[in-house]
């Protein structure tokens, strides 16, 4: 393959709109450059990647370091398909990755650039966009389903208080309490899996704040064998969102977390901050992630895909709102949730998009 000319890493400027990782190594195999979807891709900070040898800025590409070190010294390039990275405790990343030999203007020796192809990216978009459709289908079913039952329950709550005045002592009275308080219990489940009937007052506020505040209702209402347990990401600036419905949100999260723990268990609470990240069909530079992770038992593989639908559940005693409901008012906010789970781990990721002021 042809040597590439690249005059100065002026093209950073190009690269670093780009979606795609852009790498690139001198002849020393060490990192001279990384864009922002680099950061993202491999979870790492470009200033602590820079000027590092390959095996320690980012680290997944080591067991890779022979057959670069090969392309580099016969100045020849490669694609490999599917490629395989990881680091020890991480999940396997699967990519494209394109290997260009190319000589810099100002360098003393030949480099290379390395493009690397999530393929996961495709998936995700994928799936974030099933996930909204999933959205968008059960709030008109929801829709349609409560302006069909909350005409009859109200003929039938009225019907049973004409009941109680027409025969005020008489001795069926508490069957008609009965119907009331009944009708009344079908109308506010009704009114939960509809969500709040405003839209988000918009306020800046320290997500980090709001976090404590989820922790604490957690704490109080866990039992002594459950810890609660933070990792937070202080550079994260305040994010524009209404309080009140996010604590919503992240405590319907937590509680599935809590409940998944059961008498003992670990519950933590993290967040990040994510570049060039797609939302469905939207693109944001900048992205809050904050991950509600527990070590239970995990989500059954054939209830994974359902989760987000109303009245879905795995426990007798539950609802199948509180997901739903936390997943609408994260939309209303521009962000959607996900999940992902295995035995011992599962991490529900609450993505919202940060509007800079």
């Amino acid at each position: 393959m042809k040597t590439t000319s690249l005059k100065s890493v002026q093209p950073a400027l190009v690269m670093e709109g780009l979606t795609t990782a852009i790498i690139v190594l001198d002849q020393e195999l060490r990192v001279t450059f990384l864009n922002s979807a680099g950061e993202s891709v491999f979870a790492i900070s470009r200033h602590h990647a820079t000027g590092q040898p390959l095996a320690l800025g980012i680290p997944c590409f080591s067991e890779h370091e022979p057959r670069l070190r090969t392309a580099l010294e016969t100045d020849t390039g490669f694609i490999d398909r599917e490629m395989r990275l990881q680091r020890n405790g991480d999940q396997t990343r699967v990519v494209d990755c394109t290997v260009t030999p190319f000589q810099s203007t100002g360098t003393p020796g030949p480099g290379l650039l390395l493009e690397v192809l999530p393929l996961d990216r495709h998936l995700r978009i994928s799936r974030e966009e099933s996930l909204l459709v999933q959205h968008q289908t059960s709030r008109e079913l929801i829709r349609g389903l409560a302006h069909e039952i909350k005409n009859p329950l109200g003929g039938i709550r009225g019907a049973a208080q004409l009941l109680e005045r027409a025969f005020p002592d008489s001795e069926h009275r508490e069957y008609t309490r009965v119907i009331i308080r009944e009708v009344d219990r079908l109308q506010n489940l009704v009114n939960r899996m509809l969500g709040p009937n405003r839209l988000p007052q918009m306020k800046w506020l320290n997500v980090h704040e709001v976090l404590e505040h989820v922790r604490k209702l957690v704490e109080a209402e866990a039992p002594g064998g459950v810890r609660v347990a933070r990792d937070y990401d202080p550079s994260i600036p305040e994010l524009s969102a209404d309080r009140e419905q996010l604590v919503q949100a992240l405590l319907n999260v937590a509680r599935n977390a809590l409940q998944a723990c059961g008498s003992s268990g670990v519950i933590l609470l993290r967040t990040r901050m994510r570049r060039q990240q797609t939302l469905g069909t939207t693109r944001h530079k900048l992205v809050i992630q904050i991950d509600i992770e527990d070590n239970g038992p995990g989500i059954p593989p054939d209830m994974a895909e359902k989760i987000f639908y109303p009245m879905v559940t795995t426990r007798a005693d539950g609802s199948g709102l509180g997901l739903p409901i936390a997943q609408y008012l994260v939309h209303g906010h521009g962000g959607l949730i996900e999940c992902r789970s295995q035995p011992g781990s599962t991490v529900f990721s609450i993505y919202l998009p940060l509007t800079t002021t």
